[in-house]
């Protein structure tokens, strides 16, 4: 009896030190799980009154009826539900506005990332001096408010001043009086002064790639364009997301340019963009209300766009 109590104990030992293991673990709040989130706090805050209070005035503003009668206190407030809503999808100016917006958001984001993909790329294959030369120049580009690029733009390919019509041989051909030449110049302005971050973002992310994986590469008889596919785009990935993300909330929301290219919106309206719409809406007819509801649609175009964007890089990523 006595030997098989001895030879027992040595056995409930081990059980009772996991007990005692498990009663001093270290929970998560004494572990400093929480010390991140102290940190960040004050931006938390600064970020909430600086985004989250404005987007709830402004989905606030679309559901009531607010015009100059109700802001000059004229008229009491009404509740609208999503009366404003139906009242821009049946607006067909609206039902135009919309995919014009989107064609031309789309076509701006992907001509600056091919424009600036390619310099960063050529950026990694010129000397010093005309490296800094190409940095300083788009750095210079990128620096100049969107006004005063605006106003260069137009006075480079006016019809009758304008150098660019000269250079071309096209007369006095007028680049704002058509819709479709009219968006095709105000794409240039936009990709001539968005490209020089995704120049800069990209190169940096390129230097930081190893010299060996890219020696290997062309070891291996791969192309310029086989190495930037397979070997350079998959390890920029991360970089990538963000500039493309940054550039589809840019371009989408495109407005200086617009308004001061063709004088807010070109002939009849052919150039709105739902920016410059959404601003006609709101403070040209004093329709404040359906001013926010085109915010609001916007913001939620952008927040679709974006989330479907970094599923399908995610999906991709677990796929290669």
């Amino acid at each position: 009896m006595t030997h098989n109590a001895t030879a027992a104990e040595p056995a409930a030992v081990p059980a009772r030190s996991a007990a005692a293991r498990t009663s001093h673990a270290p929970r998560p709040w004494r572990s400093g799980a929480w010390t991140p989130w102290l940190y960040l706090a004050p931006a938390l805050v600064v970020l909430a009154g600086l985004l989250v209070y404005p987007i709830y005035q402004l989905g606030l503003i679309s559901v009531l009826e607010y015009t100059q009668a109700q802001v000059s206190g004229g008229e009491p407030t009404t509740f609208q539900g999503l009366g404003n809503y139906r009242t821009l999808l049946a607006d067909g100016q609206f039902r135009q506005v919309l995919p014009a917006t989107v064609l031309f958001a789309a076509a701006c984001v992907l001509a600056t990332l091919a424009v600036g993909c390619a310099l960063a790329v050529l950026l990694t294959r010129i000397r010093a001096v005309p490296r800094l030369a190409l940095m300083l120049a788009a750095l210079g580009a990128w620096a100049t408010p969107a006004i005063t690029g605006s106003t260069v733009w137009v006075f480079l390919f006016d019809p009758d001043f304008g150098p660019v019509n000269r250079v071309l041989g096209l007369g006095d051909f007028s680049w704002t009086y058509g819709r479709y030449s009219a968006f095709a110049l105000v794409l240039f302005e936009v990709v001539w002064c968005s490209f020089p971050f995704v120049m800069v973002t990209v190169y940096a992310g390129i230097r930081a790639i190893p010299g060996e994986v890219l020696e290997a590469a062309s070891l291996d008889g791969a192309s310029q364009w086989r190495i930037w596919r397979s070997v350079m785009a998959p390890m920029l990935r991360p970089i990538l997301v963000v500039v493309t993300i940054q550039s589809v909330i840019w371009d989408f929301k495109v407005f200086t340019q617009i308004y001061v290219m063709t004088n807010g919106g070109g002939i009849a309206g052919q150039n709105l963009v739902l920016n410059v719409y959404a601003y006609q809406k709101a403070f040209a007819s004093s329709q404040y209300s359906l001013g926010a509801a085109i915010g609001v649609v916007m913001l939620l175009i952008l927040l679709v766009v974006t989330l479907v964007h970094l599923r399908l890089l995610r999906r991709q990523g677990e796929e290669w």
